[in-house]
């Protein structure tokens, strides 16, 4: 019993101490410092009245005649008018974006030093221009036409689809185990467990064999998955790691912008990307919201070069003095197998004005004929992508979204929910997975188009988040894609207009409430 209790008061210690709670402490004072700084304004009320007034308008204006979609300019003003000060100073604050200067400038130089690496074969992109016009308008968007592209068209890459994280691990421990020159990791999430406990034992298993082993993941998970120390831990075995974006105790917009990306490299010759994190829901040994579906591609060829890339620039960025030298890290792909479509690995980043997750996917609605089929954990639109969505539909485009029946969280579900009515008005069909949830981002269009990657339909994801996927045109796994988008439909429920109708009260009322804040979800 007296041990218990030693056991006990230890605990309670250490999470007295522990660095979250100091985190957290520091973090409310500087709160606290807030509020005290907007109470001692308000003891001038009528001074305060007036530069409220001002400056409210001037935001306003500036909102107004902003590049801001129109939910995002809402959502602002429903803060401003109410808090003219308190409302624009924030606004202000978000703007100058405190914290990521640093980081902008760290990223912009990465992408430079790396551009010269990503190099487009002339040749690759005028056979995708007569063979599509529209699929090379947009490799053209994505990289342009210059010497060397940010993002350029491969071909020379086999593509193996996953629809399963189980089906994606089991490849995936296979590969690792054959790794000889290096292995690089990048996930949003890892978390103790089966998958990565054996993922873990392969890592040490090649360290000590001489391989360069580096694993990122974001920072965020210090909070629920992993102890502040991992890197250290991790480290002590022989990896090289680093947590993007950890949290500390100073207020940031910083914090706002997470690495959502899913990324495994190895040897320069073979790339993993997905929805599939690391951690035993992704592989249903553990049951969370029901049966988790969530798929994945592996590429083996030319084009695992951009995800290369796409590490390093994340690697370099994240407080290291490191020199790298990008070209030591590519394939030399003289084995590559010849590909029979055109492979498209990007990525996308929040600290630049273009949107280009959200931009290839309107593409593909834009210039769908049959059909576009869609498989998304979360439905939180602006309205341009809610406009190609319903437009699609409207032309005669059969567009189809499957969404989870089992969902993780309540309120963007809920939310996601007031765009069901309007959706499937305008013929977009929308069906709940009723096992469980679905984690899957994934397009595919007229048997010949298909993207798989990170990237949901969501503000997050659209607007703040580090993400990855892979543009894939003419390819043989495209059929398997819209394959298993079929078989999925199987265990899929359709959400009617009855359905819609008939929804309770309290969802109705809590989505529509969240939609006023739903830029910030």
């Amino acid at each position: 019993m007296v041990r218990l209790l030693d056991k006990g008061r230890r605990g309670l210690l250490r999470g007295i101490f522990s660095r979250m709670t100091v985190i957290a402490l520091l973090l409310i004072v500087q709160l606290l410092i807030l509020v005290a700084t907007f109470d001692w304004f308000n003891q001038y009320q009528v001074h305060v009245q007036i530069i409220g007034a001002i400056i409210a308008t001037i935001a306003v204006l500036y909102l107004v005649n902003s590049e801001m979609d129109r939910l995002s300019v809402i959502t602002w003003m429903l803060l401003i008018i109410p808090f003219p000060i308190a409302g624009s100073l924030f606004l202000l604050y978000t703007k100058i974006d405190w914290g990521y200067n640093g980081l902008k400038i760290a990223l912009n130089k990465s992408m430079a030093d790396s551009q010269p690496y990503l190099v487009q074969h002339s040749q690759i992109l005028n056979e995708l221009k007569l063979s599509h016009s529209t699929t090379y308008n947009l490799a053209s968007y994505l990289g342009g036409d210059g010497d060397s592209q940010y993002f350029p068209v491969y071909k020379n890459t086999k593509i193996t689809y996953f629809p399963s994280g189980e089906a994606k691990f089991e490849a995936l421990k296979k590969e690792l185990r054959a790794a000889k020159r290096y292995i690089f990791m990048e996930y949003f999430i890892i978390d103790e467990g089966m998958m990565w406990g054996e993922i873990l034992a392969i890592l040490e298993e090649k360290v000590a064999e001489g391989v360069e082993v580096r694993v990122m993941y974001d920072g965020m998970i210090e909070f629920s998955t992993l102890s502040f120390d991992y890197t250290k831990r991790l480290e002590k075995i022989g990896i090289q790691a680093k947590s993007f974006s950890p949290i500390s105790p100073f207020l940031s917009t910083y914090y706002n912008y997470r690495d959502h990306r899913k990324i495994v490299v190895i040897d320069g010759e073979v790339a993993f990307t997905g929805g599939v994190n690391l951690a035993d829901e992704y592989i249903n040994k553990i049951e969370r919201f029901g049966h988790w579906k969530d798929t994945a591609i592996m590429l083996k060829g030319e084009a695992v070069d951009t995800f290369t890339i796409l590490f390093m620039q994340m690697w370099s960025i994240t407080e290291s003095k490191e020199a790298i030298d990008y070209g030591s890290y590519l394939g030399n792909h003289q084995k590559a197998s010849s590909s029979d479509g055109f492979v498209i690995p990007y990525g996308d980043s929040p600290l630049d004005e273009d949107k280009v997750g959200e931009n290839v996917y309107i593409d593909i609605l834009n210039h769908a004929r049959d059909y576009v089929h869609i498989m998304t954990p979360y439905l939180i639109l602006d309205s341009e992508m809610e406009h190609a969505l319903k437009f699609a539909a409207q032309r005669g485009v059969d567009v189809k979204l499957i969404m989870p029946g089992i969902p993780d969280k309540a309120i963007p579900y809920a939310l996601a929910k007031t765009y069901f009515k309007t959706l499937i008005k305008s013929g977009v069909k929308i069906y709940t997975y009723t096992p469980g949830f679905v984690h899957a981002k994934v397009f595919v269009a007229d048997g010949h188009k298909a993207v798989v990657g990170t990237i949901n339909l969501d503000y997050r994801s659209l607007y703040h988040h580090f993400e990855c996927a892979t543009y894939l045109y003419q390819n043989s796994e495209i059929p398997k894609i819209e394959a298993d988008f079929q078989q999925t439909l199987l265990d899929c429920e359709e959400v009617t207009l009855e359905v819609v109708k008939n929804e309770s009260p309290y969802v109705k009322l809590l989505g529509y409430s969240a939609k006023l804040i739903a830029p910030l979800l």
